[in-house]
């Protein structure tokens, strides 16, 4: 089959691989649509360590095409969803509670990481009936594959955020995942959604997915907008989703005391995140610090399909960009240099 892989760091192309082989409890998925996510350039660019050969991508939908001999629930020829995201559910950190974090802290993210990822003609998932969740027939693959990981990781920033019903939340940047952050908040009942974001097209997709205001942070700062709109308060909530520490300090400054810095931004490079002493109340503000890995496995998928099902958000607006798998080069291309507006890049096969 054919395969998209990380040659090495800083360098993608095309190869020819074996079809994986399909254990017991495993499936076998043709894909037809995934997505090409920033944690894709991150990967190519060192931020998990050196790779060769690595088969990138972890946000995929498909079909099924074979399954190992103890999967119940799965047949060839179903519509399939797979989270990014592939806990061992019998792992201790799963029995704890914390499935993502099966096997280390990035142990649940498996694809493009552990094993080859889903640029490929087929991918292989483990632990099929927990991992696989089938899609309804009303949604449409290129919807669908948003569940897999930018509304997972997305709502997870308002899950882990403590919302209050009305209270405030600031989601710091409005790239895919900020954006599904913003659109959690509000389904989550915020009362004051403020987004920051310096991007016009992506300012207007805040708005449409919940966004009450929006900050510009190339025109005001940050943090005394903010205060402003909450009345000198501070936020109950803040949202890292960009991954830097600039943005990691002024969640903490406009979080007031006892609210919660909900990180779910990628911090790709540096060895340290610095916390504003005073704005932290030199240790003592009651401030939560939560951070979280995409959370992944059936039940959450069948969840996020369901709000779909039901019309409470689309996804798919977010999509700026589509190009066959045989243009992945160009495609990858225009997702990693952030080239011509784009926000996400759907991939069909």
């Amino acid at each position: 089959m054919r395969a998209f892989v990380m040659k090495e760091i800083g360098k993608v192309a095309f190869m020819d691989k074996p079809v994986p082989d399909v254990g017991s409890r495993d499936a076998l998925v043709r894909t037809t649509k995934a997505l090409i996510c920033t944690s894709d350039s991150h990967t190519v660019q060192g931020g998990i360590g050196p790779r060769e050969d690595l088969t990138l991508g972890h946000e995929a939908v498909g079909v099924v095409e074979s399954v190992g001999s103890d999967v119940k629930d799965f047949r060839p020829g179903d519509r399939v969803l797979v989270g990014a995201i592939t806990p061992d559910w019998g792992d201790l950190a799963s029995q704890n509670g914390h499935p993502s974090q099966s096997g280390g802290p990035l142990g649940g993210f498996k694809f493009a990481n552990l094993k080859d990822g889903v640029f490929a003609e087929f991918f292989h998932v483990g632990d099929a009936d927990a991992n696989l969740a089938k899609i309804p027939d009303r949604i449409p693959d290129e919807a669908a594959v948003y569940c897999a990981d930018m509304l997972s990781t997305g709502f997870m920033g308002a899950e882990h955020g403590n919302i209050p019903m009305g209270g405030t939340v600031a989601v710091l940047a409005q790239g895919p995942v900020g954006l599904m952050a913003t659109a959690g908040a509000r389904l989550l009942g915020a009362g004051l959604v403020i987004g920051v974001e310096s991007v016009p097209s992506r300012q207007e997709l805040a708005r449409h997915y919940g966004a009450d205001e929006i900050v510009d942070f190339t025109h005001e700062d940050v943090t005394e907008r903010v205060l402003e709109l909450t009345g000198g308060q501070g936020v109950d909530t803040a949202i890292e989703a960009l991954g830097a520490d600039v943005t990691f300090r002024t969640c903490v400054e406009i979080t007031k005391p006892g609210g919660t810095i909900s990180n779910i931004g990628y911090f790709g490079s540096g060895d340290h995140v610095s916390i504003p002493r005073v704005a932290w109340g030199v240790g003592m503000a009651d401030k939560t610090i939560a951070s979280g890995l995409c959370p992944g496995g059936r039940l959450r998928m069948e969840r996020l399909l369901r709000v779909l099902e039901k019309g409470r958000l689309d996804p798919t607006r977010m999509t700026t960009h589509t190009y066959s798998f045989d243009e992945m080069e160009r495609a990858f291309e225009v997702s990693d240099k952030k080239l011509e507006d784009v926000v996400k890049v759907l991939v069909s096969f």
